[in-house]
């Protein structure tokens, strides 16, 4: 069974106790230098470049990464945060049952590669057996297991706040997931995506061999499960079309669900598998899918549905086992990012307890690294973000004034979260034992993990829930929670410095607020109303002019080539884009307002910063926030698969529409950077 999450991540932690912060290093990473800037490159041509190219160049990539940027350097410091917390815990020797204890055994066995390498694929034997040795009769017992302990094959169920009441659960049926993610991987026929097959058709004969079975069988279970994950790619939505959230929500009574797929087992899906009543009502989120799923559910043979299960099944346990294992997933990155080297063994098992106990570990990072003067400064500058979006709502020249009144109830109610958590998640019932092998832990964890989701089904939401970890290096909206969450990882230079300058803490974390409070109203989160309902809240005349100015963006966006025959993705990359301007056009107004109460003119000479002007600074630093290098693999792979425009495009696309900007640079018409005003696009 898969707990499916359309818009909202959940996130797995525990609470463990402290460790002295005293003891703790204290490093400090710096926001925009001004030694940095490549002169040599103008800014009227190439902004990104210009800012950049010198920092491109002093961090190459090395072997391990696919691509290398800003984030990566505060997720290097806080994994080795992280780590010294994690390391730490197994010197105190902890009482066993402690969630210290958890986090220290589940990391030493991620780190113990001589037991896992000696036990090969021994944890997994007994249950490839059960899957072989399934007589007919017992197929749909096998379908049910497997969805209650290692997948989702042909189709997804699970409970999701409900899009039309988002203070309840509702039960989501959706078509299953596929192995390479995108369905374009399966269809198209450019050498590419033949490459990308070739090396997953690859992938899974190494890793069957190695799980016991023959070269002939090994290949015969790729062919199966190609040929029936293309099945399902044939029917899954595009990626512009899985961005209709309204598409997504079709109510279906259980008796509907039964005649319209009637191949599924649903009572006793419901009833054995999650241990709930059948639900007398369910939203279907993909039908065209799910109507696959349930074709092939009555259509494939029994060898079929094996082989499709012992996949699901391996490349479950695989990340846990031996590492030829590991090797053969790395012989499959290297075609799909490029990337050239693994990461190190220390950073796969901190992953891995992080992604298990993370609120846990996220407790003692706060304790150390997160004071509360950065949470006091990040509530104001959150509440001065707010008032500047609430300006340019007021003052938009193609909104009614009935839908302004509710785009400002919307922006007057947003939640925001800053830091951490109120409430630290309570991990008592779970259950690490070091007599177990690493996969079994793991699996015991992901046990525990659904099982708490699924409690929740008939309780109301919990809204104070978060769905990253404190130590996350990133940020998000959450629609049907309305609310803003940034956790404590991400605030520090470039993005915030209490050392730096407000141009510079503008331009970094700043945008970032805007950009998060603009997916309010970008083309997802309009669909949602002050209380995370699935609401239409637009007069027909207000969307309509929504959606063509928003339809401008998306040409600008495709009209870039980002590899020689391969352009951006404007409409998939669309909602990102609009946050992304928003953010910029938001955090700008907020800036000058913040200079104008502090009484700071920001055009005298005594306001300049390292000979530049407070609002080039402002500028400097939202460019400075994206460098990074990319391999081609990965700028494919991104184009496909991510919803975010590459780094080089959020910034020079974004900020042509931007007259602040030019003005800062002198930018006029002629330069490259430039665009003409009846070309530009302004959304909020």
């Amino acid at each position: 069974m898969k707990v499916k999450v359309l818009l909202s991540g959940v996130c797995l932690g525990l609470c463990i106790a402290g460790v002295n912060a005293q003891n703790a290093p204290k490093e400090h990473l710096k926001s925009l230098s001004a030694d940095g800037i490549d002169n040599t490159i103008s800014p009227k041509k190439d902004f990104y470049n210009h800012v950049n190219k010198k920092w491109m160049e002093a961090h190459p990539l090395s072997a391990e990464y696919s691509r290398y940027g800003q984030f990566n350097i505060l997720n290097d410091s806080s994994n080795n945060r992280v780590r010294r917390i994690v390391t730490g815990l197994a010197a105190t020797n902890p009482a066993p049952g402690t969630d210290a204890f958890k986090i220290a055994t589940i990391y030493e066995a991620g780190m113990d590669s001589v037991r896992r390498n000696a036990l090969g694929a021994a944890p997994i034997q007994a249950d490839l057996a059960k899957i072989e040795n399934t007589p007919a009769s017992g197929m749909t017992d096998l379908f049910l297991w497997m969805h209650k302990n290692y997948g989702s094959p042909l189709v997804g169920i699970g409970p999701m706040e409900d899009l039309a009441n988002s203070n309840e659960y509702a039960m989501y049926v959706s078509g299953a997931s596929l192995g390479l993610g995108d369905r374009d991987y399966y269809l198209l026929n450019d050498k590419r995506n033949k490459d990308v097959r070739a090396a997953y058709t690859k992938l899974i004969e190494t890793e069957m061999q190695l799980a016991g079975y023959s070269k002939k069988d090994s290949k015969r279970i790729a062919k199966n499960v190609l040929k029936i994950e293309t099945l399902l790619a044939d029917s899954t939505w595009t990626r512009e079309e899985s961005r209709n959230i309204p598409a997504m929500y079709n109510p279906r009574t259980i008796e509907q669900l039964k005649e319209a797929y009637p191949a599924f087992p649903w009572d006793r899906f419901f009833i054995e598998t999650m241990g709930i009543e059948t639900p007398e009502t369910l939203i279907v989120a993909t039908p065209n899918t799910v109507l696959q799923g349930n074709t092939l559910m009555s259509s494939l043979s029994d060898r079929e549905k094996k082989d499709l299960y012992l996949w699901d099944y391996v490349s479950s346990a695989a990340p846990y086992l031996s590492d030829d294992f590991a090797d053969a997933s790395f012989e499959f990155q290297k075609v799909f990012s490029g990337v050239e080297q693994q990461r190190p063994r220390w950073k796969k098992a901190l992953g891995v307890a992080e992604g298990i106990m993370g609120e846990g570990i996220g407790k003692l990072y706060v304790e150390q690294y997160f004071p509360e003067s950065s949470k006091i400064y990040m509530e104001g500058l959150v509440e001065n973000l707010r008032n500047s979006l609430g300006k340019h709502i007021i003052n938009l020249p193609w909104m009614s004034d009935d839908t302004k009144v509710q785009a400002m109830k919307k922006l007057n109610a947003i939640t925001v979260k800053i830091g951490y958590p109120d409430n630290w998640k309570d991990y008592s019932k779970l259950e690490i034992d070091p007599s177990l092998s690493y996969w079994e832990n793991i699996h015991n964890a992901h046990m525990w993990a659904q099982d708490r989701e699924l409690e929740k089904w008939g309780k109301p939401v919990d809204k104070t829930e978060w769905g990253m970890t404190p130590q996350t290096i990133n940020a998000y909206y959450n629609p049907l929670n309305n609310e803003i969450v940034f956790p404590a990882g991400i605030l520090q230079a470039p993005f915030y410095d209490p050392a730096s300058s407000d141009a510079e803490n503008y331009g970094g974390i700043g945008v970032v607020i805007g950009h998060e409070l603009t997916h309010g109203f970008d083309d997802q989160g309009c669909n949602f109303d002050a209380s995370g309902n699935m609401v239409n809240w637009w007069t027909p005349e207000d969307a309509e002019a929504f959606q063509s100015l928003t339809q401008g963006l998306v040409n600008q966006f495709n009209a870039v080539e980002v590899l020689p025959g391969l352009n951006a993705n404007g409409a998939f990359t669309l909602g990102e884009n609009i946050a992304d301007q928003g953010g910029l056009r938001v955090a700008y107004t907020a800036f000058l307002d913040s200079q104008k109460q502090k009484g700071v003119d920001v055009t005298s000479e005594e306001a300049k910063i390292d000979g530049f002007d407070p609002i080039q600074v402002f500028y400097l630093n939202f460019a400075n926030l994206w460098a990074n290098n990319i391999r081609q693999e990965e700028i494919r792979s991104l184009t496909t698969g991510d919803p975010h425009s590459l780094g080089i495009n959020r910034v020079n696309v974004s900020l042509r529409n931007l007259e602040p900007f030019f003005k800062a640079f002198g930018i006029t018409a002629g330069d490259e950077m430039f665009r003409p005003v009846e070309e530009r696009v302004i959304i909020w």
